[in-house]
């Protein structure tokens, strides 16, 4: 499958190293499966007089060789693995996580539901990104090695 990374640089050799922690499914390294998702994404860049790079790659696995964890929804179990993400709490050890992404109030509104202001059906609803998104978080080095080609990288 063809999957996408936008950037601030050209990224040829993906490592898991250059993630930043605390994000939605963790340390790892992002993409989607929708180009106009990473293009709009790229964008962030760009407002910062920054470059813009959308990276493209072709992504091939066999499932029953990988551990990964799959959200079909904006769920309670959803709910409950961004939070820990987010936290730092997460000891889970997915080679890949795929599902939605939560809005860009994420820590706001984790940081009201930690706090008890919110139910996990008020926190969900908050963090529900309306238009059709989806990442994929490949939070092993040895995934990224062994099923992630690089197929280009544009400048936008």
């Amino acid at each position: 499958m063809r999957l996408f990374h936008s950037s601030h640089t050209s990224v040829t050799t993906p490592d898991i190293n250059h993630s930043r922690d605390y994000l939605d499914f963790g340390k790892g390294f992002y993409l989607t499966s929708i180009h106009e998702q990473a293009v709009r994404y790229a964008q962030r860049f760009l407002r910062r007089q920054r470059e813009a790079w959308l990276n493209a790659y072709e992504f091939e696995f066999e499932l029953s060789d990988w551990n990964i964890l799959t959200f079909d929804s904006y769920d309670k179990n959803w709910l409950n693995f961004v939070a820990n993400c987010r936290a730092g709490k997460d000891d889970s050890d997915f080679d890949l996580v795929i599902g939605g992404i939560a809005d860009d109030k994420v820590i706001q509104t984790l940081d009201r539901y930690f706090e008890g202001e919110l139910s996990e059906d008020e926190t969900l609803g908050l963090l529900k990104y309306e238009k059709p998104n989806i990442q994929y978080c490949i939070r092993s080095q040895n995934m990224i090695d062994k099923c992630l080609k690089h197929i280009k990288s544009e400048k936008l």
